[in-house]
C-alpha cells in the first residue's frame, strides 16, 4: 500500500473517489460545511493506483478535526495507517488534540476510533436534523436500521 499526502496533483482523484463513493465530497456536521476534495489529508493507493482509503481533515489552533475517514477494503489496516499518518502530523505540529464527529448509528466507526485511544468527549443531540436542512440527503436511518440523530464527539489528547 502506498500511502501519499492530498496535493494540487490528486485533487481530481479525490474529488471522483468522493463522487463515486458518497454522490458528493460535500460533509455537513456541527462544526460546519465542508468541501473534503479541497481539504488536507492522505490518500492510500492501491497497485492500479486507485485510492482505496482516504483522510481529510482541518486544522484549529492546536486541534485537528478529522472530516472524513474512508476505507473501501476492510480489514487490511488502511484505516489504521491513514490515523497513523494524521497523529504524526499531530505530533510534529505539536497538537493537543484530534476530534473526530461521527453518527449515533455508526457503531464500527465508534468501535474503530475507541480502539485506537479515542474517548467520547461529547454527544449533539439531534444535531443531524440540523445537518439535514442543510444536506435533506442525508438519510433517516443508517446502519443496521438506527435511526441517525445524534453526533457523537471523539477525541485523543497529546501530551508533550
Amino acid at each position: 500500500m502506498n500511502i501519499i499526502p492530498i496535493t494540487q496533483h490528486n485533487r481530481n482523484q479525490v474529488s471522483e473517489f468522493f463522487q463515486a463513493s458518497w454522490g458528493s465530497a460535500e460533509m455537513v456536521i456541527s462544526s460546519g460545511v465542508y468541501d473534503c476534495s479541497t481539504l488536507d489529508g492522505f490518500i492510500v493507493l492501491n497497485a492500479d493506483k486507485n485510492i482505496i482509503g482516504l483522510i481529510t481533515y482541518v486544522k484549529r489552533g492546536k486541534e485537528i478535526e478529522i472530516i472524513s475517514l474512508d476505507s473501501i477494503e476492510e480489514g487490511k489496516g488502511i484505516g489504521s495507517l491513514l490515523i497513523k499518518s494524521l497523529e504524526e502530523v499531530a505530533s510534529q505540529g505539536r497538537m493537543e488534540k484530534i476530534t473526530v464527529i461521527t453518527t449515533n448509528d455508526n457503531l464500527h466507526a465508534l468501535r474503530f476510533y475507541q480502539k485506537r485511544g479515542y474517548f467520547l468527549s461529547n454527544i449533539l443531540v439531534h444535531a443531524v436534523n440540523k445537518a439535514r436542512q442543510l444536506k435533506p440527503e442525508i438519510p433517516l436511518i443508517g446502519n443496521d436500521g438506527i435511526p441517525i440523530r445524534d453526533e457523537i464527539v471523539l477525541e485523543k489528547k497529546f501530551i508533550y
